[in-house]
């Protein structure tokens, strides 16, 4: 599981250091690929260690082929995504056209969310947990009474 939150740096060539920790739980199943698609309802891209895309990919397969919401889902997040695999040093290569939607300057955040991770460029990530902290009673009570917690 991913959780944490870890800023690094973008260098010119769009790569940047996955933080240590993550990458030990990328690279746990001896398995250093991932697959990178922009989320369709935030300027952040989702990382999924490979063969959890797979799974999830499978899923997504598996519904109705003829139903205009998966079909636009579809195009919007799995048509565009992109497979990479660590370098030699441990760096994610961060596609120009997903670097300009994500808005990065230098810095991104690297988001532990669980089974996947959520990259944002640092000044978007700051603005969105400004945002979301405004609805976090709210958040928390509607999560709680999912979870039954």
């Amino acid at each position: 599981m991913f959780r944490g939150q870890f800023t690094h740096s973008v260098d010119d060539k769009g790569r940047v250091s996955l933080p240590s920790r993550f990458r030990d739980v990328l690279v746990a199943n001896g398995d250093s690929r991932f697959v990178l698609t922009p989320d369709p309802g935030s300027p952040c891209l989702h990382l999924y260690p490979f063969r959890a895309w797979e799974e999830y990919e499978r899923k997504v397969s598996e519904l109705p082929t003829h139903d205009q919401r998966i079909v636009r889902f579809r195009r919007l997040y799995v048509s565009v995504a992109q497979e990479g695999e660590l370098d030699k040093v441990g760096r994610v290569r961060l596609p120009p056209e997903f670097r300009e939607r994500m808005r990065v300057e230098k810095d991104v955040v690297f988001a532990g969310m669980g089974k996947i991770i959520e990259i944002w460029s640092k000044q978007l990530w700051e603005k969105e947990l400004e945002e979301s902290a405004k609805e976090a009673p709210q958040i928390l009570a509607d999560v709680r009474e999912l979870i039954r917690i």
